[in-house]
């Protein structure tokens, strides 16, 4: 008994051994060259960069096999096929078009992640792994991203797991594994120009309202007239924010600045009622005081407030 569990052990450590062996391994290195057209409303962006393959089968096939399971579409420049120390070298220039789930939480003091993955079609992982040409791949210096510093560039190898078999039901081929190569890199947008530009128009209308304040409180028209014009300045700011976006269920930094915006305008608003309330009940050193206090609180704690979200958004 002891010799027949001995014989079926040794046959099954053969066995994956013989499996293992039978995949082959595939030198794979990248250099960035840019990425460019970033897209958040779209949710894409467009990279370029060469890829090169160094393998011993000759059955493997890149210009044929190549694909980008996260590419929304690519094109392949005419590649380069040739021998080195007696192994298949296969280079070839890319251009990409990716699709990018964006984190605009903190949008536009926002860091982004970016993964492109390249894999082969036909091989899957008991066939084929990948391994990572850390020396070669780099991202090229000269081709900076607008409006953003890469804090990291590395490449890797990772297993992606397909949920099917497509079609193959044979014991072992559901689900199946494919090799992946990883190219990843993290972007830091710089944001301050970016961030005056788009919410100068809110601060504006925000100001425009707190203008209201200047006239005596009894005078209807630009006590109520000012804040209501501020008020659609900033609805059209926030529109026009939103259109450069993707669709976000989660409150980010342009919903909350905008929301503080919208709430102190009312709370103009709200002050001057209760002003010309008090004005109409002969009550005019009240209203008068009423009048200070409510445009230096509403002042003093909207610009707490932005100093406090903004300042998080910066160092999260």
């Amino acid at each position: 008994m002891k010799q027949l569990f001995l014989c079926l052990t040794l046959s099954m450590v053969l066995i994956s051994g013989k499996s293992f062996a039978q995949a082959d391994t595939v030198k794979v290195g990248a250099y960035v060259l840019s990425v460019h057209d970033i897209n958040f409303h779209d949710k894409e962006y467009t990279a370029r960069f060469w890829l090169w393959f160094l393998y011993d089968n000759p059955k493997y096939d890149f210009t044929k096999q190549l694909d980008m399971p996260t590419a929304k579409s690519f094109e392949q420049a005419t590649p380069i096929v040739d021998t080195l120390n007696g192994k298949a070298w296969v280079m070839m220039k890319l251009k990409a078009t990716m699709k990018e789930r964006w984190n605009v939480q903190d949008f536009p003091f926002d860091e982004q992640h970016l993964s492109m993955y390249i894999e082969n079609s036909q091989y899957d992982i008991g066939s084929m792994i990948f391994k990572p040409d850390l020396k070669g791949s780099k991202f090229s210096p000269t081709e900076a991203i607008d409006g953003w510093n890469i804090k990291d560039f590395k490449v890797k190898v990772s297993t992606n797991k397909y949920e099917t078999g497509f079609g193959d039901w044979r014991p072992g081929r559901n689900p199946q594994s494919f090799s992946s190569f990883v190219i990843e890199m993290n972007l830091q947008r710089d944001a301050v120009g970016l961030f005056m530009k788009i919410f100068l128009g809110m601060y504006i209308a925000f100001l425009i309202a707190m203008i209201s304040f200047a006239p005596k409180p009894w005078e209807l028209e630009p006590r109520f007239g000012l804040p209501v014009g501020g008020l659609f300045a900033a609805v059209g700011n926030k529109y026009i924010i939103d259109s450069l976006l993707p669709e976000s269920s989660t409150f980010t930094l342009v919903d909350t600045l905008h929301s503080l915006t919208f709430f102190a305008i009312f709370s103009i608003l709200l002050v001057s009622a209760i002003c010309l309330r008090l004005f109409d009940s002969d009550r005019k050193d009240a209203c008068i005081r009423v009048n200070r206090i409510g445009s230096r609180a509403i002042l003093i704690v909207y610009a707490i407030a932005n100093l406090i979200f903004v300042g998080n958004a910066v160092f999260n």
